[in-house]
């Protein structure tokens, strides 16, 4: 069996004190570690805690702001290879204009194989005051046994299908997805649907409380079983507590699922969704906020 091990870095944060977020988060990344995780995923913008409230003046959004030549970063960048463990690490990141909500995937040898700006940003909330990504990129994580495609979702986004359509049409198996938002009745079935309408696996790793509400959670996207028999696709769902959490994916049991199951990109009908990259908008959808 090819196992992947996502482990999920339930913490709660220092605010915007980016030395003590970074000893919590190498601390929790070797209890991860001796889990024999692959990768360890961090909740979302995890340099600043997620605490863009306490940021109430702009500029101090840019000083908060880290890049990948910071030594908050550079610092999870010899953790990963030192472990011989994958990391996603969040952060506030500097850009040209106003800085990006970032996560950026550390290969086990201390590699940047991925990095992404999350795309939906929040424009009725401060985080109007970012600049959002334009795109769903994929890559292969190299792991013990072999390989698997991973993107990213950071929280807002995947509130949206379209952004875990486009991730597996670009070829990803497995979305990981940072997140700084209550976990709720609503938001845990909409992600488990994002994975069953894709035939991917999803993972999310949340704030713990009381800055988040924790329930970090993972579903491994198949549905059925060979039988046809419905199966929970419910990896792990953790408390509102402090932990780290392993959702073990069956690499082999997903892609025999993926090639065999009706979901997906297998009887899409392209042709006729021409109104889903339409820039229209009419009400009740009207936002004067909404960029598009």
């Amino acid at each position: 069996m090819t196992t992947f091990t996502v482990a999920l870095l339930q913490m709660a944060s220092f605010g915007l004190d980016h030395e003590a977020n970074a000893r919590k988060g190498e601390e929790y990344c070797r209890k991860a570690a001796q889990q024999a995780a692959d990768v360890a995923l961090f909740p979302e913008m995890w340099n600043v805690g997620y605490s863009l409230n306490d940021l109430d003046e702009r500029k101090l959004w840019q000083e908060a702001a880290i890049d990948s030549q910071d030594q908050f970063f550079l610092r999870f960048k010899r953790l990963a290879e030192e472990l011989s463990m994958a990391i996603v690490i969040t952060y506030l990141e500097k850009w040209k204009g106003a800085p990006r909500n970032s996560a950026s995937v550390i290969d086990k040898n201390g590699d940047v194989i991925l990095n992404y700006a999350k795309v939906h940003a929040c424009e009725f909330a401060l985080e109007k005051n970012l600049t959002p990504g334009n795109d769903f990129p994929v890559a292969e994580l190299h792991i013990a046994k072999g390989s698997v495609r991973i993107g990213l979702m950071i929280c807002y986004d995947r509130e949206f299908p379209e952004s875990a359509r486009v991730l597996m049409l670009n070829g990803a198996e497995v979305i990981l997805t940072p997140n700084a938002c209550p976990l709720d009745s609503n938001r845990i079935p909409q992600f488990k649907t994002r994975a069953y309408e894709n035939m991917v696996g999803v993972a999310t790793a949340n704030h713990a409380s009381p800055r988040g509400n924790g329930h970090s959670v993972a579903f491994d996207g198949i549905a059925y079983g060979d039988a046809g028999d419905e199966r929970n696709s419910l990896l792990i769902e953790a408390g509102e507590g402090e932990g780290v959490f392993l959702a073990k994916f069956d690499l082999d049991q997903l892609r025999d699922y993926r090639k065999r199951a009706p979901w997906g990109n297998a009887y899409r009908k392209p042709r006729t969704y021409s109104p889903l990259v339409s820039m229209d908008v009419t009400e009740p959808f009207v936002r004067p906020d909404s960029t598009r």
